[in-house]
């Protein structure tokens, strides 16, 4: 197989270390990308994969398989939603399949993210109002 690496990765950086240069290489730029559309969001290791977290919550993740690069917008909802925008891509209800040699845009990506942002604000918004609504 030799894309995921044979030991659990701790960090974002042992995950990526452990992959083909030029996996290693467009899933670099995916992280760069998200980082910059996502300041606030924490890397972390999730479900063995690199991930990001806003407030707790799952943002996005992404890795690499042994036949390609995968983006985890962590939602149906979001890649529903960007359906049109994702039709030269392998998608499934969370999952987003590209080839290294054919990353995603990073304005899609950006756009992807903010679309994640904006559904776990509204969550977040939805979930303290039935909290208030039951005192």
């Amino acid at each position: 197989m030799g894309a995921k690496p044979k030991t659990k990765a701790k960090t974002i950086d042992e995950y990526l270390a452990a992959l083909t240069e030029d996996k290693r290489t467009v899933l670099e730029k995916l992280r760069k990308t998200i980082r910059a559309a996502a300041p606030r969001a924490e890397e972390c290791i999730s479900y063995q994969l690199p991930a990001f977290r806003l407030d707790g919550k799952a943002l996005v993740a992404f890795g690499a398989t042994a036949s390609h690069c995968a983006f985890y917008p962590m939602s149906g909802t979001t890649v529903e939603a960007h359906k049109d925008e994702l039709k030269d891509y392998g998608t499934s209800k969370g999952t987003i399949r590209f080839q290294a040699d054919k990353p995603l845009p990073a304005t899609l990506v950006r756009k992807l993210v903010k679309a994640r942002i904006a559904e776990i604000a509204a969550q977040q918004q939805h979930s303290a109002g039935s909290v208030s609504r039951r005192r």
